[in-house]
């Protein structure tokens, strides 16, 4: 299934056909959860691979196995995506299911289901970026054309997946309602890996011994996913991912947004970003100031306590 320069538009957010059809995309929204599933959600290019990554090692107490001979679209499908009821038939035990989609659009499916949800947040400059970079690269997305071109279609919402500002905000919100959402950003990731680790894997009430986590954590280092063909995308043939115009994963710094904005477009940017996030409750890095900045950790919330959802 090619398609490549073919483009779905489903209840007004387009996607991109060589991955998405009506028909995947309905199924989508129709899907039946089970309570022992766990949703990765997330914006492209804010920490998706990571977090698949993550999620089998921890659920795999740390072996390496699955992580080094599956591909992670196979062991955490996109649940848009037309492949995802072939994978998920053949799936057993507990299943990680991964998803694009803005939370309007899967709302109706979750409703009632006890099936955990984790949200990978990324500052959207940083994001802006490496989506523009993916662009390139991809040739089942649109030509980008110069990065301004790209940065006002980003700040207007136009883009394939639609808005930032709206996936953050409707994923988000939803939190005090539901009990199963846990939520974490990519920086939190990036400045204290094994913290993260640990309260994910609270979370899933899945404790791991000191030795798991440390596999886990060896496993899930950018250098070492880097060179991971499972995650790497150099599977993917050059027709449909471009290798040569460069690479998946990328950089995987915080602020890389510093190297490509200019001034006029991040004060563009931050104007954007004052007016729509102006009632969020949501804080984000936009920086890393030498090799680590604190931040308060993020508890993970029992069932009677409140979504933790400011990061300093």
């Amino acid at each position: 299934m090619a398609r490549l320069d073919v483009t779905e538009t489903f209840r007004q957010i387009t996607f991109p056909g060589h991955l998405h059809t009506q028909e995947s995309l309905r199924y989508a929204t129709d899907f039946q959860f089970q309570d022992t599933d766990t949703l990765v959600v997330t914006y492209p290019k804010s920490g998706t691979t990571w977090m698949q990554q993550a999620l089998t090692l921890l659920m795999n107490r740390g072996d390496a196995t699955l992580a080094q001979t599956v591909p992670n679209w196979a062991r955490a499908p996109w649940l848009e995506q037309y492949y995802c009821p072939e994978v998920l038939k053949g799936s057993q035990g507990p299943r990680i299911i991964t998803t694009h989609l803005p939370y309007h659009l899967l709302a109706p499916a979750l409703q009632g289901s006890k099936a955990k949800i984790i949200y990978v947040a990324r500052n959207p400059k940083d994001v802006a970026v490496s989506y523009y970079y993916f662009h390139k690269m991809a040739n089942f997305l649109p030509q980008p054309g110069t990065f301004d071109e790209f940065l006002n279609n980003f700040l207007d919402g136009t883009l394939h997946y639609g808005s930032w500002f709206d996936h953050v905000r409707g994923w988000t919100s939803q939190a005090e309602d539901n009990l199963n959402f846990f939520y974490i950003t990519y920086e939190d990731m990036w400045q204290d890996l094994r913290g993260s680790l640990e309260r994910i894997s609270a979370f899933l009430q899945c404790p791991l011994q000191a030795e798991e986590l440390n596999s886990t954590q060896r496993h899930c280092t950018f250098s070492r996913m880097k060179e991971n063909a499972m995650v790497n995308y150099t599977q993917i043939p050059d027709e449909i991912m471009d290798h040569s115009k460069g690479q998946f994963m990328r950089k995987g710094k915080i602020g890389d947004w510093k190297n490509m904005f200019t001034e006029e477009q991040s004060q563009r940017f931050d104007q954007v970003f004052e007016s729509e996030m102006q009632s969020s409750q949501l804080r984000f890095v936009w920086e890393c100031l030498g090799d680590f900045v604190p931040v308060e950790p993020l508890e993970t919330r029992t069932t009677a306590e409140k979504p933790v959802l400011s990061v300093a």
